[in-house]
């Protein structure tokens, strides 16, 4: 059966689903690119991926528009002009998220919502107000079907925040995902404690180290998608990813991984951004046409390159010879040594590549801990995450990640399953969360061990949405295909349960 009719005649994939495969499979058919034969055997390999990018990358693969934009002047484009109440806002919003392209053809970044709304949210009763952002929230979850669809809040207290953590432990959707942008210093320990308890309930919002990511990004920072740092009126061009257990099999000791293996594939990646970001920006008619950028939502400049990278503690676990992963990287102070090692050095290589485009950044790319994808199986954990199964205690699991976390401006976070006394205690879970940001975590996630909505590797899904699945019926969200996968071959949903 050709590719095209498995497609057409699968019945677990919505209308929605089947074109944007069938779109992927005849993109696939340009090979405008030239792919050397070197990396033609690292993709074949295994050790480098495109994570679906496909052979002809026509837009970005992650933009984060500048929303404020449309609320200060509407769209010329769309036809729309500058708001003037909450509904005309959420409705100029909902228009726009249509027109914003990404890989997986809906918008991952949908604005920091509370405070592109909260002007308009004061100027009206506060039960209308929650009204119309429950349609908008509905009309998100059932038109934007993907759980990389992303929206963002705080960091400071707003009534806009709070009547969408109402709305988002009411209502237990999957779609948007949701972060606070948290500082203890901005953000009050009310506020905070209420989105404690409805990630407990929900698993969002997760808590973006606020001083972490302004340092490396400035004020006008995006959390897009799973977890990506990004510029706001910017995004990524691109996000291919190294293998690491994969590339470390090609290393005969941890040396000459460090000197010769790893320079070799981060090279190879680091050209092939190069000329696929070069067959975007001038090739492709997105920064010539694009009303985004004739309008000035994005701009060229605020574009990186993300250099992903996963199973770092495999990597190292194969370099040490270490055959159980409980006593390897995670819990072994050898292995973490090792691990950093390889950091530092994957940082030095990316740092010092030039690229002719990403003039924010001084025309550097930038590294992330990419989340996996559902063939990975066991071989290969989400970035520099200690394997399911395999987490040490929860504070000790902090401190790990409080090593590591520095190495990632555009993404990077952990996940932390509870047991059901967590969600009576928020205060206590804050106060937890408070020292994991102190000591370096840029990204912490939590959900409860019993709920629908669970966090899978950076993205949410609904156990009931795996369960239709499981039964070959289909399910809206585009996510929960890649969530049964992760479940099914990595057993990502079967993490420690903090008690």
């Amino acid at each position: 059966m050709g590719e095209a009719l498995k497609i057409i005649t699968d019945k677990t994939l919505t209308y929605n689903q089947q074109l944007v495969q069938l779109a992927k499979l005849g993109e696939n058919t340009d090979h405008t690119l030239v792919i050397s034969p070197e990396l033609k055997k690292a993709k074949k390999d295994a050790i480098i991926c495109d994570l679906g990018e496909g052979n002809a990358p026509f837009r970005p693969r992650y933009i984060c528009p500048d929303y404020s934009i449309l609320m200060k002047k509407g769209s010329e484009f769309l036809g729309l002009s500058k708001p003037k109440d909450l509904w005309e806002a959420c409705n100029s919003l909902l228009i726009m998220y249509k027109h914003v392209p990404s890989i997986t053809t809906f918008p991952v970044y949908l604005g920091d919502l509370d405070v592109l709304l909260e002007p308009f949210v004061k100027k009206m009763d506060r039960s209308e107000a929650k009204k119309c952002l429950k349609l908008f929230l509905t009309h998100i979850d059932r038109t934007l079907t993907d759980s990389f669809v992303h929206a963002d809040i705080g960091p400071k207290d707003t009534t806009t925040g709070r009547i969408i953590l109402e709305l988002t432990e009411e209502m237990q959707l999957a779609i948007p995902n949701l972060t606070l942008k948290y500082d203890p210093k901005l953000t009050s320990d009310e506020f905070g404690i209420l989105c404690a308890k409805c990630m407990m309930k929900t698993a969002k919002p997760s808590f973006a180290n606020y001083k972490m990511y302004a340092k490396d990004w400035g004020k006008d920072f995006a959390i897009a998608s799973c977890y990506n740092g990004l510029k706001i009126g910017g995004g990524g061009f691109t996000l291919p990813r190294l293998r690491m257990y994969e590339m470390a099999k090609k290393a005969k000791s941890p040396e000459q991984f460090i000197k010769e293996t790893l320079p070799f594939y981060t090279k190879l990646i680091l050209k092939m951004m190069d000329d696929r970001i070069g067959f975007i920006v001038e090739t492709s008619n997105f920064f010539k046409v694009n009303f985004l950028v004739t309008e000035g939502f994005v701009e060229l400049d605020k574009f990186t390159g993300m250099v992903g990278m996963v199973g770092l503690a495999e990597c190292v676990n194969h370099l040490l010879k270490i055959k159980d992963p409980a006593n390897g990287y995670g819990n072994n102070p050898e292995a973490d040594k090792l691990g950093q090692k390889i950091m530092d050095k994957l940082e030095g290589l990316v740092a010092k590549h030039k690229s002719k485009y990403a003039a924010a950044f001084d025309h550097h790319y930038r590294l992330h801990a990419q989340v996996g994808i559902d063939t990975d199986g066991r071989e290969n954990s989400p970035g520099v995450r200690i394997p399911v199964g395999s987490e040490p205690e929860m504070i000790e699991q902090i401190k790990h990640a409080c090593m590591f976390h520095k190495y990632f401006p555009t993404g990077v976070g952990d996940i932390f399953k509870f047991e059901e006394t967590w969600a009576k205690t928020p205060e206590a879970l804050l106060d937890v969360i408070k020292g994991a940001l102190n000591n370096g975590m840029r990204y912490f996630s939590g959900y409860l061990a019993n709920n629908d909505v669970v966090r899978v590797t950076g993205y949410l899904v609904k156990r009931s949405e795996l369960e239709k699945l499981d039964k070959g019926q289909q399910s809206l969200n585009n996510v929960s295909v890649f969530g049964k996968g992760a479940r099914d071959t990595s057993a990502a949903l079967d993490r420690r349960i903090n008690k």
